[in-house]
């Protein structure tokens, strides 16, 4: 498992209903020392992310009560987007690949594998990490 001492906290938002996922997920984000947040609905989710400051966002494919390509919408909206990671038990190339060419971050395939959970969450709050820490574009200058 992963060293505390070098990865910084990651506070989630798992959208969607994971009812039989829910105790590995949970173990996965205890043992990193990481904070999970549970959302089974869309109103549950937003009232977290205006609340709670999250990184990542762990929404189903196909939710029922907020699909995926809705969920990366609002959170574009947002001052600082969390990084969103896309979950499928039919999670092929192709399915990857679009999840990638909108914007979102990864993709889970389940049944979900604490290894997997845990490197693609890491990574995903990293890259959220050095997004905001990035000065803007305009601030850059031009060549």
């Amino acid at each position: 498992m992963r060293n505390s001492k070098n990865d910084p906290s990651i506070s989630a938002l798992l959208v969607g209903e994971y009812e039989s996922d829910l105790p590995l997920l949970r173990g996965v984000f205890r043992d990193a020392g990481w904070l999970l947040w549970e959302a089974p609905d869309r109103a549950r989710a937003l009232a977290c992310l205006k609340r709670h400051p999250v990184q990542v966002v762990i929404s189903e494919k196909d939710g029922p009560c907020w699909h995926w390509k809705k969920v990366l919408r609002h959170l574009r909206k947002l001052a600082h987007p969390p990084q969103l990671i896309v979950t499928s038990r039919i999670a092929d190339d192709s399915f990857w690949a679009e999840v990638l060419n909108v914007g979102g971050y990864d993709v889970l395939s389940q049944p979900f594998h604490p290894d997997e959970v845990e490197r693609v969450v890491a990574a995903a709050g990293r890259h959220f990490e050095g997004a905001i820490s990035a000065p803007p574009l305009a601030a850059m200058g031009t060549a």
